[in-house]
């Protein structure tokens, strides 16, 4: 996707809303949104492309206390979509409230986990059919995955104490094999490519994904691409 690469901008707010108002136009999104911790740091980040008055009325009333596409998303190790969240506490007082400022309930969540106890979630948001949004959120899964390990290790690697510890190492093969997956090739084509098993190369796949404390390849690769150990496809 063509949008801004954090890794070569020093980082500002400024920065990290350009890049999230990036995300909802490549994706036709109405809004998105990223939250972070850094226990380790001991800060706490966020970045919106909402209006500023939901933004004030957001904090005013302590919603960041309450949202359940926060506090329960941060709970989960896969994405949530909002729809698994509507029969949860504090839902329908949130986005009540939301409605009122033309933000739709209808979003999905993506956790991140990092190596030392750091969590993000990048948010996107859509006001359309339950179709649409099936259709929509099937097309672009990879890239908001993608898309919310770019923005949270930006972000997390602006905190000093974070860049001191953050220095995963990888094998050659794990290396490999990445860069092959960044080019878009398959399992199968990169067991046939290595002259490997493709058992081997879930093998690697799995070892890369835990180096990289990843949930799936994809945030692996983009992780790997962030850190410099591998090159875009």
């Amino acid at each position: 996707m063509d949008v801004v690469d954090l890794s070569t901008l020093p980082p500002s707010d400024t920065t990290y809303a350009k890049f999230l108002y990036q995300v909802r136009e490549k994706l036709e999104m109405d809004h998105a949104s990223y939250a972070g911790l850094n226990p380790s740091a001991g800060t706490v980040h966020g970045h919106v492309t909402y209006d500023d008055a939901w933004k004030l009325h957001y904090v005013e009333q302590g919603f960041q206390m309450i949202d359940p596409t926060l506090h329960m998303a941060k709970r989960s190790v896969a994405p949530v979509d909002w729809s698994r969240l509507q029969n949860s506490p504090n839902f329908d007082t949130v986005f009540r409230d939301a409605n009122d400022f033309g933000i739709s309930n209808q979003g999905i969540t993506i956790p991140i986990r990092g190596p030392y106890g750091d969590v993000g979630m990048l948010s996107a948001t859509r006001d359309c059919s339950k179709t649409e949004w099936q259709k929509l959120i099937r097309h672009v899964i990879g890239d908001l995955q993608s898309l919310a390990v770019h923005i949270h290790d930006s972000v997390m690697s602006s905190d000093k104490i974070h860049q001191l510890l953050h220095h995963p190492t990888l094998s050659n093969r794990e290396v490999e094999i990445l860069q092959w997956v960044a080019a878009g090739k398959t399992q199968h084509d990169i067991g046939d490519i290595l002259s490997i098993s493709h058992r081997t190369v879930e093998v690697h796949l799995r070892s890369s994904r835990e180096k990289l404390n990843a949930l799936t390849t994809p945030q692996a690769v983009a992780r790997a691409i962030r850190t410099g150990l591998i090159f875009p496809g």
